[in-house]
């Protein structure tokens, strides 16, 4: 199910999609955030961050309810709501997307929330018994792929869930709202009060066994600031490490149980504690730094409280950083002045060209050098261009934006331009074209293909007059836009959707010689919704897709979108055309504990 309520008139209605469509909801229409650690404020069921008074005018405060850090409940509800509907209609289709979201994505809570419905959903190998009451044969245990998710391993991958993600998935089941998706879905007792967990414990013991039995491992997670999330899990799990070392090395004191019960833990332990840095000059924290291999969360945490971090002590850090990280710190290092060292600006310069989210837009905020905040900048459009390379690997891609300026777009507009600002600047010149239309079509041209240019090119844009969708494309056509024979056109409309009937705007194409591939929709709806771009879609027989235009305040939806954007089913009589991204999902082996 979608995560906003659809008019039946106007949209593929929600009983008419099969578990293909629901799949590609959750990857166009989801959040990518369920936990957020700093306070936020609740916009009519969107999380937003609560900025400060200081940095923020009055008039442009958020309005809503506050939000404490942690699991943001209706992010939750949502996503986990989509998937099951998937699980109802195609258990072993949601199996593989599970398992395809763990290996081929890197989307974290994505990842927590399908192993947490793998884990408890109810066909757990059960036996099939013949009319005789003799077992025939045992059902599909698809709990076994939660557990598989759980307990992947490989090492220095990103893909693998980080103790915090295993704990989190106990979290996610142990929630009001999640529990009670749970009992509806027919997963647990309707009438049991406790949050149903599954297999959790018994793939969390599992777990906790093989990194205990690894003391390289267990010691590895503690150095890089897990050792209170792996406590929590035994905890929650229960678990009875085989000797007193486990508790050792995450420095955990034990004592009695009420019930007496317990065996391992309550002689005399070495406590491995972290050693602090009270009383150390500089330059021995930093020897103890190199030496240790110590990471920047353990090194913060050591910290005597009247000292900070320095640059020496920053510099003596960065080879533990990764890229992500040296992102992240960007404003800490500007402030440091570490990025005037030769070495260091050039290792960063680096992470900048590895981007995969457009978090940098909002880095961007904190930074005082403008050479740092186009850098910065310049990372988005870096995470924008490695999406696009993805849909164009093994096809040549061109794409089409055509951005809906008419009078019903009053209000709306200026959404449309931040969001192509986050999209366009992703796109080689030669493969995109674009142009704005009322009842006349007007082609824009960037002057470069960069953020700042996309901005200037979208500025002049005014909202008013009607709305014919083609005389976007006669613009084009006039203008000498020609794509390529072997090249997919991709058709991507920003606005909402009303205007000429859908076949008159399909025949558009057809008339300016222009085979369009697939459609997609970028819905930015301030006055209701029509239907020209999906009947237009259903018209040619070519996939269609549809997202939010809000969805792009999300900094890791972009790329996301742009790798999905042609993986739609198609609308109209008959069977949805099996996509390449969902053949992707089909061919990924379920995983098995």
């Amino acid at each position: 199910m979608t995560t906003h309520t659809l008019n039946p008139q106007t949209h593929l209605a929600e009983q008419q999609k099969g578990p293909a469509e629901r799949l590609l909801d959750v990857v166009l229409g989801s959040s990518a955030h369920l936990w957020h650690n700093r306070p936020g404020v609740d916009v009519q069921g969107v999380w937003q961050p609560r900025r400060g008074k200081k940095r923020v005018p009055s008039a442009q405060r958020v309005r809503g309810s506050a939000v404490a850090p942690g699991l943001y409940a209706p992010a939750a509800e949502r996503l986990y709501s989509q998937l099951c509907d998937i699980y109802l209609l195609n258990a072993e289709l949601m199996a593989r997307f599970a398992s395809y979201a763990l290996l081929e994505t890197e989307w974290r809570d994505l990842k927590v929330a399908c192993a947490a419905l793998m884990l408890v959903q109810p066909r757990a190998g059960q036996p099939v018994r013949d009319d005789d009451g003799t077992v025939a044969f045992a059902d599909d245990d698809w709990r076994r792929v939660g557990e598989a998710m759980i307990l992947f391993y490989e090492k220095g991958s990103t893909k693998m869930l980080t103790p915090k993600g295993v704990l989190r998935i106990a979290e996610l089941l142990e929630s009001e709202q999640i529990a009670a998706l749970n009992r509806a879905a027919g997963f647990s007792d309707p009438t049991g009060r406790k949050a149903p967990l599954g297999r959790w414990k018994r793939a969390a013991t599992r777990w906790l066994r093989v990194r205990e039995q690894n003391r390289a491992m267990l010691l590895g997670l503690v150095k890089a600031g897990y050792k209170e999330t792996i406590k929590k899990i035994a905890r929650k799990a229960g678990y009875r490490p085989e000797s007193a070392t486990f508790f050792e090395i995450l420095g955990w004191k034990q004592k009695q149980a009420s019930g007496g019960h317990r065996e391992v833990g309550l002689g005399e332990l070495k406590l491995h504690k972290a050693e602090r840095f009270d009383g150390m000059s500089e330059a021995e924290m930093c020897e103890a730094i190199v030496r240790q291999r110590l990471r920047f969360k353990d090194v913060v945490g050591r910290l005597p409280a009247d000292v900070g971090l320095s640059p020496a002590i920053m510099a003596a850090l960065l080879p533990s950083l990764s890229d992500r990280d040296l992102r992240i710190l960007t404003p800490t290092l500007e402030d440091l002045g570490l990025l005037a060292d030769a070495d260091i600006r050039a290792r960063w310069e680096a992470a900048i060209a590895t981007s995969t989210d457009q978090r940098g837009l909002h880095l961007a905020e904190n930074v005082k050098s403008a050479e740092l905040r186009d850098k910065l900048h310049e990372a988005s459009d870096n995470a924008a261009r490695k999406a696009v390379e993805v849909a164009e690997a093994e096809r040549r891609v061109e794409v089409m934006f055509l951005i809906d300026k008419s009078g019903s777009m009053q209000g709306a507009i200026d959404k449309s331009k931040e969001a192509l600002t986050r999209i366009l600047a992703g796109f080689a010149p030669d493969r995109v074209h674009i142009a704005c239309f009322d009842t006349m079509g007007t082609v824009l041209r960037p002057k470069a293909p960069t953020r700042a240019a996309v901005q200037h090119m979208l500025a002049s844009i005014k909202e008013g007059g009607g709305t014919v969708h083609a005389s976007a494309v006669r613009a084009l056509h006039q203008a000498g836009v020609r794509i390529a024979t072997d090249a997919d056109l991709i058709v991507v409309i920003v606005g909402d959707e009303a205007g000429e009937d859908g076949a008159a705007f399909a025949k558009a194409f057809g008339d300016y010689g222009y085979r369009v591939s697939a459609m997609a929709m970028l819905v930015n709806a301030s006055h209701g919704r029509g239907r020209t771009v999906q009947n237009a879609a259903r018209t040619l027989g070519v996939p269609y897709s549809e997202v939010q235009i809000d969805q792009f305040d999300d900094p890791y939806q972009v790329p996301r979108v742009l790798s999905a954007l042609l993986e739609a089913p198609r609308l109209g009589p008959g069977q949805p055309t099996q996509t390449a991204w969902l053949e992707k999902v089909l061919a990924t082996p379920i995983m098995v504990a």
